[in-house]
């Protein structure tokens, strides 16, 4: 890009008139902008079609990406789909992806006006044939591939998060056993009452449920984004997802999230009052130390003058992607500046006055409240219909709140505690209700105030999560590959 400007103002005969070079970026950054499109269309490139206008002074408009400088070269690509391996995935008991309930849980996702669904979910009930074990997701996908990298997440996801457990609960067993071994050929003596006590104290403050699926959800994450990068026909360069998951294993909840998506407890006070309590925290790149991450990486972090409340990560020398989150899956141009997959992990121990989990996309909680949310959930009979009644007051504050903004996509699960899942006899599909199938601690680790919101939308007409990213538009290829939506 660089040489081309410098040509370009070569040919003008002049050199040093700032204005006739500033012609020549806007001329140069308009044709680009054009060929984005095309590549985008083409083959899910990582320039610009559908930001909205900048202000002039706005540093979004001319320049893309440009060539992947000292990118390493990656490893041979798999297959992005295996039909086979998702038609098993489909047949499994307990796993729900499609909106719907269960006994315990209720789904609902929505389009919104912005093309491809890019929005995917997941409740999986007897998570690792564990009778008592709930695994639950929802994933924001961004970019040309987003919703492709939203439901790739959501079918392996899980299935690495219980390998990986199943792994490090036989390591810990082969500790504990190597250590019973020693104590008794070694002879020592048992521990007094008092190192008991002590020992007992700090397993109950970090139980072992909690390090060791701690464990399992960092190695899953990372795995996952590795995988991802080798992907044939999913382009993840600029393209890729939130991801907030749960695993509720009796009266253990661990909340493993990146991203902005979120996950609100609803609970009852010392008044019985319904109250919530926000189990994550929404990962901006505004957060103190995410910004210090990402600006020791040489990415820098910003927002917009016409969107002051939104912070962005940008590349060092271009004004490109604009992402609004500092951890997601995917999105490789950004990896080596600052933006990373590691997930928060943190731990609470349900009690009876604890009610239900709602896990969001941010097209909800930018326009409800965590208030508003727990009211909506609690006050729809029945609960199956929970998950779809969050989603359309979401779609009506949309318009209320930004009527000329487009509606963003929304993905809602509601998993309703004090019922066991054990005695789920079956699960129950509103099949009328059915999106299109899709393409192929009472301690907490964190401390969160009650209540409190986390909304990036303070002020602001409407929030892109990738300002200078096309939404991928399929063409009847696509549509007669595989039906999709962002979910």
């Amino acid at each position: 890009m660089d040489r081309q400007i410098k040509s370009l103002v070569a040919l003008t005969g002049s050199t040093t008139d700032p204005a006739i070079e500033n012609q020549v970026v806007v001329t140069v950054g308009g044709l680009e902008c054009i060929l984005s499109i095309i590549r985008a269309l083409r083959m899910g490139s990582c320039f610009s079609a559908e930001s909205r206008n900048p202000l002039p002074a706005s540093p979004t408009s001319t320049l893309g990406i440009g060539k992947r400088k000292n990118y390493k070269k990656r490893p041979p690509r798999l297959r992005s789909f295996d039909h086979a391996r998702e038609e098993q995935l489909r047949r499994i008991a307990g796993r729900m992806c499609l909106n719907g309930s269960s006994e315990v849980a209720s789904l609902f996702t929505q389009q919104g006006k912005k093309g491809t669904n890019q929005d995917a979910m997941i409740v999986w009930e007897n998570f690792g044939s564990r009778t008592d074990t709930v695994f639950c997701g929802v994933f924001d996908g961004h970019g040309p591939f987003g919703h492709m990298v939203a439901k790739r997440v959501r079918d392996s996801l899980p299935l690495k998060l219980s390998e990986h457990w199943e792994v490090n609960l036989k390591n810990t067993d082969d500790d504990v056993l190597r250590e019973i071994v020693g104590l008794n050929t070694e002879g020592t003596s048992v521990n007094s009452p008092d190192e008991t006590s002590v020992k007992l104290e700090e397993t109950d403050k970090n139980p072992e449920i909690f390090q060791t699926l701690k464990e399992s959800f960092l190695k899953a994450f990372k795995v996952m984004d590795r995988e991802l990068s080798m992907y044939a026909s999913v382009d993840c360069f600029c393209s890729g997802t939130t991801a907030v998951t749960l695993i509720k294993q009796g009266q253990h909840l661990i909340i493993g999230n990146i991203g902005d998506s979120r996950a609100v407890l609803c609970t009852r006070d010392k008044d019985n009052s319904l109250v919530p309590v926000q189990l994550t925290v929404d990962l901006k790149p505004n957060l103190p130390e995410e910004a210090e991450r990402i600006r020791k990486c040489k990415g820098r972090v910003f927002a917009l003058r016409d969107e002051p409340e939104v912070a962005r990560v940008w590349l060092p020398n271009y004004d490109s992607p604009g992402l609004a989150m500092a951890r997601a899956f995917g999105d490789f141009c950004l990896k080596e500046y600052g933006l990373i997959s590691v997930p928060q992990v943190s731990y609470r121990r349900l009690t009876e006055k604890d009610e239900f989990v709602v896990l969001a996309t941010d097209g909800v909680w930018d326009v409800l409240t965590n208030e508003e949310v727990i009211e909506i959930v609690a006050s729809t009979e029945p609960h199956s219909r929970a998950a779809q009644a969050v989603v359309e007051s979401a779609v009506g504050a949309w318009k209320h709140k930004y009527p000329t903004s487009k509606i963003d996509d929304c993905a809602v699960v509601c998993l309703f505690l004090g019922l066991d899942s054990s005695t789920t006899s079956a699960n129950k599909f509103d099949h009328g209700n059915n999106v299109e199938e899709e393409e192929d601690e009472s301690s907490s680790t964190m401390n969160l105030e009650t209540g409190k919101d986390w909304s990036a939308l303070e002020g602001v007409s409407r929030l892109n999560t990738l300002l200078t990213l096309p939404r991928f538009a399929p063409g009847e290829d696509d549509e007669n590959q595989e039906p999709g939506g962002k979910a």
